[in-house]
Parts: C-alpha cells; sequence; structure tokens
C-alpha cells in the first residue's frame, strides 16, 4: 500500500510540475507578443499592433494581467480609429479582440465581458456603415 501511495505522489508531482512549465511557457510567448504589440503601437503600425495584442491573448493563461492589458489595448485602437471616422479599421480591432476570446476558449470562454462590449459594438457600427452607405461586405 505505502509502494501504491508514492507512486501516485510521483505523478501527481511530476503532472504538476508539467502544468507548470506549459504554463511558463506560454506566458513567456504571449509576454513576446504583447510586446510585439506595444512596440508596433509605439511605431505607428497599427495592424501590428492589433496582430500583437491578438496572439497575446490567443495563448490565454489564466491569472495573466497581459490578457486584460491585451484586450484593452485592443478596444482602445478600435475607439481611436471609430473616433478618426475609420470605421473599417475599427471593425477589424473589434473582431480581433472577440475572436482572439472565441479562439482562446476551451473549458470555458474567458473575456465574455469583452465579447459582449465587442458584439454590441460592431453591430453599431455595420449599422451606421449601411446607413451611410460605406458598407461593404
Amino acid at each position: 500500500m505505502e509502494k501504491v501511495t508514492t507512486i501516485a505522489v510521483n505523478i501527481i508531482v511530476v503532472a504538476l510540475v508539467c502544468l507548470a512549465l506549459i504554463w511558463a511557457n506560454t506566458y513567456y510567448r504571449q509576454r513576446v507578443q504583447f510586446q510585439k504589440g506595444e512596440a508596433a503601437l509605439k511605431s505607428g503600425d497599427y495592424i501590428a499592433a492589433i496582430a500583437g495584442y491578438e496572439s497575446a491573448i490567443h495563448m490565454y493563461t489564466p491569472g495573466s494581467s497581459l490578457v486584460n492589458d491585451s484586450a484593452q489595448k485592443l478596444w482602445d485602437i478600435g475607439t481611436a480609429f471609430e473616433r478618426s471616422g475609420d470605421l473599417q479599421r475599427a471593425l477589424i480591432a473589434y473582431r480581433s479582440l472577440r475572436s482572439s476570446f472565441y479562439a482562446a476558449r476551451g473549458l470555458y470562454t474567458p473575456g465574455q465581458q469583452w465579447i459582449v462590449r465587442c458584439d454590441r459594438k460592431i453591430a453599431e457600427l455595420l449599422d451606421a456603415q449601411a446607413k451611410s452607405g460605406q458598407h461593404r461586405p
């Protein structure tokens, strides 16, 4: 009985170490993508910034502040495009934000509040485009 307990404990320890390594690797890659987004944003390359932040969310790690930071950056980019009248690029930012969380889902879908906000904003922008005759499928 003691041998079975030792084997079970060893299996649990190995499993926990493996999970920690996977989490750390994913977090590292998430940080790299976030930094690429930050560098692109700083240089004014908004499409590359969107791609960086989107990739950071795709590498969802529970408890990482980078997920929410990336989401907020995407929202801010969309808002800036919207204010400047570039509804197409605003839609790109909002759709990227929404799809990032859908892509990160597993047992549950993270970012539900962002998805709801994006759904509303996308519908609003598509309606505005349709009314102004700017709608492109």
